[in-house]
Order: structure tokens, then sequence, then C-alpha cells
């Protein structure tokens, strides 16, 4: 399951930081909401950790693009994930 939603947590995040006034905008960013809920509910905050390091390194040597500033998508899935 956790090589399925890294993709496309992946391809769902590089398409928000390429195309950020998209109409289906909100759409791709609820549905990366999604994922950290579902990473969450199966292996806690590690689980959330662990994925979203993979996709900064990915998103950095891949597209040059920083992922950071989209970590704030998933506060609130936990009061241990404050970004």
């Amino acid at each position: 399951m956790d090589a399925y939603l890294e993709e496309e947590l992946y391809d769902t995040l590089v398409y928000c930081i390429q195309n950020p006034h998209a109409i289906d905008f909100e759409s791709k960013r609820n549905r990366t909401e999604e994922i950290g809920r579902d990473l969450f509910s199966d292996g806690g905050v590690d689980s959330m950790e662990n994925m979203y390091y993979s996709i900064e390194c990915r998103l950095r040597d891949e597209i040059h693009k920083d992922a950071k500033p989209y970590r704030s998508w998933w506060n609130g899935i936990t009061p241990d994930w404050k970004y």
C-alpha cells in the first residue's frame, strides 16, 4: 500500500507545484490530505515522516522543487504533526 500511496502523493504534489492555479488544485490538495490520514491510520506519525522525507528527496532530485511548504497540508491529522 505504501508504494502506491507514495507514487500517488508524488504525482499529486508535482501537479500542485507545477499547476498552482489549476481548476482542480483544491481536489488534488484534498487528496494529499487523505493520503496523510491513510498513512497515519496505518503507521502513525512515523509513517507520515518516512513518506514525506522520501517525497521531499524525490522532488528535490527529480524536478528541483522543495516539498517542505506542502507539509502543512497534513497539519490537523494529528497534534504531533506541526508544520
